[in-house]
């Protein structure tokens, strides 16, 4: 649907005190209201709708993803989802009078039958009404809404939490029912209002030519067999793996359980502090009767973060010539320690970082993530040698931070509710729930912030802060519309107008990819931009305050719907030739380089979305810039990288299908994630990737519906024989990569972990270490596909060894480690099958235990080949044998 709606249209009159503090959890049940509120048009008092929140069951059911004729033709190819929503209430339910919010993240195509209507509010935010043919809700008898959605919904986690039912006057009640829950041994979410999907050819098909498999036991078990369990490869096996490893020959092991007794010599001890913290967590302290621990200066060389690292039985030497060095050096005594053992080998390491720029990105702007999540997160990305945090804190969900003199951004923007007219929240979005003490809510203060930079900074990481503009920006303008209405009120028009972001006269009709039709500044107001150099200096003073300088700031600048057509200052600004803007077309570009321009004249250098960054002129913008490459490859990804990589920018690879840690690790609809570019991307797949030949790839990976592609890395033209795209320029490559996790399926601190972890030990891998099985690029232009052969037997044979070292060192090791720091990564889910009536199981990451049971049984440790009778099920355990991972049945 691409018709703007007016939210006035379904607005419901509803007290401001909705969205007051209630100590809601959004897994308890709705809290009491002690006033007996009445609706006197209707009859419905708040005890009533307390009782259908409290009491109505809601389930939600995708029937089939296969389209049918009653499909809109003309919206999204012609595809559609059939999905049910069941209603059984505990009471009878007369009355028309009360709707049901909740988010619905396909907009609907039509519903079937007269007894409700569903309406789009803004967003996902969605509306059921009873319509003309509502018989009421009978006691004990269920309704059934269905329905048909855009495109498809291929997880059950596509069905959010949190509907909630008003009446008007009445404060919203959440509907127990559709509450999630915790799977107490996983610590994972749980939707009991979700029907489980059964049918993997009309559920998990996403179209006719999907070849993907359900990630059954029996495709697990497949997919591991060729990682042999050999626990000695990980014994001196370092991940990030250095440049050069070699053991001393014929000496013992040498004990660390006496501690580490530290020389800093002309070393600042603070800035390996950190580092000496993990060592201690592990198990390696500091200690005088500890081995002598020198840390001296590296003379050969003067590359960031390269260190030299010598284990004796009688000392230890670490080489580096930058406090990154010493930190990495004390890093990899970490990854040889055995955290059972505390015994490492004695070596010999020289190490260097092959990319500059070794990222990880995290959205805490569409669902809030703790201050000390990222405190955690800091310290595994200094374990790891990853050295950027990208920290996303604004987008149409939600704004993050504290900004001095624009009070509302936080007071309006860090949090969602039921106010239809924004005046104290953003509307609910993503299963937020009307109140807005939810989880999901809230903001860093500057202390927080400033927290933040100094611990990253103790740790040679740089936070790269992220406001996402012109599009994504929602949370900013309506919380700038609500400044300009409260002054306007106060009669101070002046300083109304000063940081408005949005043309009240504006009708042009857009629909962003969230479905928001109001989410994009209007750039051609002056107020815009006094915004933005107000927000970055106020982010810039925070980084003084940290002694961290702002140097890198990313602007966003993706997904612009289009914006602006209608818009009469627009007009009139193109009209006017203003800026040099001639027509509509380039205002994108012009906000972008202007924005590109304020950051460099304060000394910052401007980071954008590759799609963004490629609206610009490059002649209009300054010599130093930053564009992460979010192109899928399957889809011609390399092309642009190239492109903006050929311009001389700081192109900094963050591909969806390998890259995007929000998407599941393994193609079940059980697993979390959204999943339009992979639905399995495990780590063995981002082992796999060659970020130094990005269309190579295409030999080794298959698309998001398990079918080959082929990367034409050649020179193209167009008709008029124009150069469209073409390979890197000799000596040409990228700054480096970068991991990401959007939160929009990410609800809570322990989700946020499962999804990223152990995958961030991989990305880490791929962005310090460049493997010799790595296709070379060739400048010369290739056309590379399964049938090429430049990724020949002999790579692929030493990109499974590396894997069989890299898989059993997390098992065996790092698993462990992340289990001492409290790290809620993902238990992988097994691999099993029955053979002749013997229970044949296995595990990606070799060295964790297995259990199975059958059904109502009690839990037993595994065995290969043990007598069952099917069906059985089966868990992995974690390393530390206290979490489970999810349960998966074994016919």
């Amino acid at each position: 649907m691409k018709i703007k709606l007016v939210v006035a249209a379904v607005a419901i009159a509803m007290s401001a005190s909705a969205c007051s503090k209630k100590e809601v959890d959004e897994q308890s049940a709705p809290a009491s209201v002690s006033v007996e509120a009445t609706n006197s048009e209707t009859g419905i008092t708040q005890a009533l709708l307390n009782k259908m929140g409290e009491t109505l069951d809601i389930r939600y059911s995708v029937i089939s993803n296969v389209p049918d004729d009653n499909c809109d033709k003309d919206a999204s190819d012609g595809r559609c989802f059939l999905a049910e929503i069941d209603l059984t209430s505990a009471i009878d339910i007369d009355s028309k009078d009360w709707s049901i919010y909740y988010s619905q993240m396909r907009p609907i195509q039509s519903i079937v039958g007269d007894e409700f209507a569903i309406t789009r509010v803004q967003g996902d935010l969605h509306k059921i009404t009873p319509a003309a043919g509502f018989k009421g809700l009978k006691k004990g008898q269920t309704t059934t809404i269905q329905f048909r959605g855009e495109l498809w919904q291929l997880s059950e986690i596509d069905a959010m939490p949190n509907y909630y039912i008003v009446a008007d006057g009445l404060e919203p009640v959440i509907i127990r029912s559709t509450q999630l829950g915790v799977d107490p041994e996983t610590g994972m979410e749980v939707r009991p209002y979700v029907t489980a999907f059964t049918d993997s050819e009309t559920q998990y098909k996403r179209r006719e030519t999907d070849k993907l498999e359900w990630a059954t036991s029996s495709v697990l078990y497949k997919n591991n067999l060729d990682t042999p369990v050999n626990a000695a490869l990980a014994t001196n096996s370092i991940l990030p793996t250095p440049t050069k490893l070699a053991v001393k020959a014929d000496k013992p092991a040498v004990s660390l359980k006496p501690g580490l007794n530290l020389l800093f010599n002309d070393v600042e001890p603070s800035v390996v502090e950190a580092a000496l913290q993990r060592l201690a967590r592990i198990g390696v302290g500091q200690s005088e009767q500890g081995i002598q621990t020198e840390l001296l200066p590296l003379t050969s060389s003067t590359a960031a973060g390269q260190y030299h690292l010598d284990i004796s039985a009688d000392k230890i030497q670490i080489f580096a010539a930058d406090n990154a060095g010493f930190s990495y050096g004390l890093a990899s005594i970490a990854a040889l320690v055995d955290a059972n053992e505390l015994t490492v080998s004695p070596v010999i390491v020289s190490d260097s970082p092959r990319y500059d720029f070794r990222g990880m990105h995290v959205d805490v702007s569409r669902n809030f993530h703790s201050k000390q999540l990222i405190l955690d997160l800091l310290d595994q990305m200094a374990a790891y040698k990853l050295n950027k945090l990208h920290l996303h804190m604004a987008d149409d969900e939600g704004w993050r931070l504290e900004i001095d003199g624009l009070p509302e951004l936080t007071e309006v923007g860090s949090k969602r509710c039921h106010d239809l007219n924004e005046d104290t929240c953003l509307l609910p979005q993503l299963g937020s729930g009307p109140f807005s003490d939810a989880k999901v809510n809230g903001y860093y203060s500057k202390a927080d912030y400033i927290e933040i930079l100094k611990y990253a900074n103790a740790r040679q990481i740089q936070v790269i802060p992220s406001m996402d503009m012109p599009g994504h920006s929602r949370a900013a303008i309506k919380s700038m519309e609500s400044r300009y209405r409260k002054l306007v009120a106060q009669g101070d028009q002046q300083a109304a107008d000063q940081f408005l972001l949005s043309d009240s006269q504006d009708e042009t009709v857009y629909s962003s990819i969230q479905y928001y039709n109001d989410n994009t500044l209007n750039v051609c107001m002056e107020s815009t931009f006094t915004f933005i150099d107000k927000v970055i200096d106020e982010i810039a003073a925070m980084h003084k305050a940290a002694g961290v300088p702002l140097d890198l700031y990313h602007i966003g600048a993706d997904e612009t719907a289009g914006a602006w057509i209608e818009s009469p200052l627009c007009k009139a600004f193109v009209a006017n030739n203003d800026k040099g803007v001639t027509s509509m077309d380039e205002l994108g570009a012009y906000f972008i380089e202007r924005t590109a321009k304020l950051l460099a004249d304060k000394g910052i250098e401007a980071a954008g979305w590759s799609d963004g960054m490629s609206h610009t002129r490059p002649e209009n913008m300054p010599s130093k810039a930053q564009s992460n490459i979010w192109d899928v490859v399957a889809h011609g990804g390399h092309k642009r990288a190239h492109q903006q990589a050929n311009l001389g920018w700081h192109a900094v690879l963050s591909q969806p299908e390998v890259l995007y840690f929000d998407f599941p690790y393994e193609a079940d609809p059980k697993e979390h994630g959204y999943y339009w570019a992979s639905r399995n991307t495990n780590s063995k797949k981002i082992h796999s990737f060659m970020p130094g030949n990005l269309p190579a790839n295409a030999e080794q990976w298959t698309d998001i519906e398990n079918l080959p592609f082929e990367a034409d890395d050649t020179i193209q033209k167009d008709e008029s024989g124009k150069v469209t795209s073409s390979p890197l320029k000799q000596s040409i490559g990228f700054a480096g990569i970068q991991g990401q996790l959007w939160s929009e399926t990410v609800r809570s601190d322990d989700v946020a972990e499962y999804m990223m972890y152990p995958r961030v030990l991989m990305l880490a891998e791929r962005a310090w270490h460049k493997p010799e099985w790595e296709v070379a690029y060739q400048y010369q232009g290739a056309v590379y596909n399964q049938q090429s052969g430049f990724f020949t037997q002999e790579m692929r044979q030493a990109q499974a060894e590396d894997w069989y070292r890299v898989a059993n060192t997390v098992g065996a090791k790092e698993l462990l480690k992340l289990d001492k720091a409290d790290i809620a990564y993902r238990v992988p889910t097994p691999g099993a099958v029955i053979k002749d009536g013997k229970l044949f199981a296995n595990v990606i990451f070799p060295g964790l235990d297995i259990e199975y049971r059958t059904t109502g049984g009690d839990w037993l440790a595994y065995k290969e080949g043990i007598e069952v009778t099917a069906p059985v099920e089966v868990r992995v355990i974690a390393a530390d044998g206290k979490r489970k991972g999810r349960t998966l049945v074994v016919k």
